[in-house]
């Protein structure tokens, strides 16, 4: 019997990323990246030119399927695999990405009379001009004592769903009242390629306020939001919600024609990208926190049982793994800050020392860093340059660099900011265990693991635990694969549960990074000194973080 492939597309904010995948081992046979043609729509509409407003950001829905035009093909081709042993496809997603859609689920930003309205297209995970909808959202939720808020830990966010749906309404009712569903972009590429519009229990989970016992929160909820929106769950989100790995139906003629697949493959059910990896580094079975490290950091946990946990972003039946609840949480920026103090506040002298060796200045950084011992460099950062995630919830608070000296060096410094995300991590790690929900490893993927091996042993470190790293630079599209393999079925050569397939497919490097015990001890003493920080900071003790925001609106 000849070798069963499938294929799974990680749909970015950038970029769409096919990728061939074999389903005995979880070989990533070929990938194929393609560029959006619009990139990320946060200054000016495409054709009108209509300027935006500050904090939005839209993408086109054509670029999506530009993706399966140009990048499927081409795995195809660079493989050599013979169409007919390709059994099906999956796609991730970012997400909360959401999209106004007409009866026949055509995009209303492609009708020429609504194109210039910007609440037409695609609103990017990260638009965040919902804020008012979603403060309004907190407040009224906590007033009436809705349970659905602490699944969420007490908050619900901007780029969520409700909140982006609501923006329309109130500032583009005609848009809002044109719009015959509210369909997440992931699902939607899935209604194209099947002709079936259904919602994922991922997506629906985490960014809609779905839940699978309860549904939906009630019609009077939304009433006492805004009345126009009390039917809003029976009419523009109605739909049936389905679990991960379900087959939604076979690819059509048209899209098989153009991608260059047998029509009538499996076409699984649509994903969160971060999600999506956490079976394709294996894990399948509570304890085991996933790290999708990159310019932010989504932190994903099993469970048997659904707890509260402080500043969770949410947890869901089925949302991760069938059969368990899937928790995540997250830090807002990690990658981010590296490169912020690289791009604004690195001395040129480090950057021609790195440029006369021939390497990069990450590279010399985490060289020069890994010279201290914990604790040497007398530093102490607080990780909220883009405000703070997990545990907090709390988008106003800012960076902080304590300890600084005249004989301070750009390493020191760099280290420092590698500990501090490390610390956030450590609170999340805590706030899980102290909830019930125990986390006895680490695994980390995406693009930071692979390239930075000072930032892994610190985590290790700091949270005295032993880190796993994926194999694969593709984590999200091989987990796309994997449900496109459990979608197929065993009889089609596919797998019939995820366990199964994470079983063969999943893949993570041999070498591990393990807490060293007297580094432990004094990341404890610091994380006793980060943890003051946090809370006076963080917590009201002193809100010197959000005056000084105040202070500077007030000059501009």
């Amino acid at each position: 019997m000849s070798k069963k492939y499938t294929i799974g597309v990680d749909y970015g904010t950038q970029s769409g990323r096919a990728v061939l995948v074999d389903l005995s081992n979880g070989r990533e046979v070929a990938d194929h990246v393609t560029p959006y043609p619009h990139h990320v729509i946060d200054e000016r509409l495409p054709g009108s030119g209509k300027k935006l407003e500050h904090d939005w950001a839209l993408q086109h829905p054509a670029d999506y399927i530009e993706v399966l035009r140009r990048s499927v093909p081409a795995v195809v081709r660079e493989s050599g695999v013979d169409p007919a042993d390709i059994i099906g496809i999956g796609i991730d997603f970012t997400a909360c990405t959401m999209l106004p859609v007409d009866e026949k689920g055509e995009p209303l930003c492609l009708k020429p009379e609504l194109q210039d309205d910007p609440h037409s297209w695609v609103k990017l995970w990260k638009h965040h001009a919902a804020q008012p909808e979603a403060d309004a959202i907190n407040r009224i939720a906590a007033e009436r004592g809705e349970a659905f808020l602490a699944r969420y830990g007490g908050k619900i966010s901007s780029e969520w769903m409700i909140a982006k749906v609501w923006q329309i309404l109130n500032e583009a009712p005609k848009i809002y009242d044109q719009a015959d569903q509210f369909l997440e972009a992931t699902d939607w590429v899935i209604s194209q390629m099947t002709g079936r519009i259904v919602r994922n229990s991922c997506t629906a989970g985490y960014k809609a306020i779905w839940h699978k016992q309860d549904g939906y929160p009630s019609k009077e909820f939304f009433k006492a939001l805004d009345p126009r929106l009390e039917n809003l769950t029976e009419t523009k989100l109605r739909g049936e919600v389905i679990p991960l790995g379900t087959n939604v139906g076979g690819l059509t003629e048209d899209m098989a024609a153009m991608m260059g697949l047998k029509p009538g493959i499996a076409v699984a059910a649509g994903n969160v990208d971060a999600h999506a990896a956490v079976p394709a580094v294996g894990v399948v079975t509570p304890g085991k926190l996933v790290m999708a490290m990159g310019t932010s950091i989504c932190h994903m946990l099993l469970g048997t049982e659904e707890k509260q946990v402080e500043g969770m972003c949410g947890v869901v039946e089925d949302g991760i793994i069938p059969g368990l609840y899937g928790y995540e949480a997250g830090q807002s920026a990690v990658g981010d800050i590296f490169e912020w103090y690289v791009e604004e506040a690195l001395p040129a002298y480090v950057k021609e020392a790195a440029d006369k060796e021939g390497i990069g200045v990450h590279a010399w950084l985490e060289r020069e860093a890994a010279q201290y011992k914990p604790g040497q460099t007398g530093l102490l950062a607080l990780d909220w340059w883009n405000g703070n995630r997990s545990v907090l919830v709390d988008t106003d608070l800012t960076g902080m660099i304590l300890g600084m000296t005249l004989l301070t060096k750009p390493q020191e410094i760099y280290r420092t900011l590698l500990e501090a995300t490390a610390f956030g991590t450590r609170k999340i790690v805590d706030a899980f265990h102290s909830s019930g929900v125990n986390v006895d490893v680490l695994y980390a993927c995406g693009g930071l693991p692979q390239k930075n091996k000072l930032l892994m042993q610190i985590y290790a470190d700091v949270t005295n635990r032993e880190i796993f790293v994926a194999d694969s630079k593709q984590t999200p599209a091989l987990g796309a694969a994997i449900f496109a393999a459990v979608a197929a079925g065993k009889e089609a050569g596919g797998y019939d549960t995820v366990i199964a397939a994470a079983e063969k497919m999943a893949r993570v490097k041999e070498e591990t990074f393990k807490p060293i015990p007297e580094n432990v001890e004094v990341y404890e003493r610091l994380y006793q000194e980060y943890n003051l920080l946090h809370d006076y900071f963080g917590r009201g003790a002193n809100d010197v973080m959000k005056r000084l925001k105040n202070i500077k609106k007030s000059v501009e």
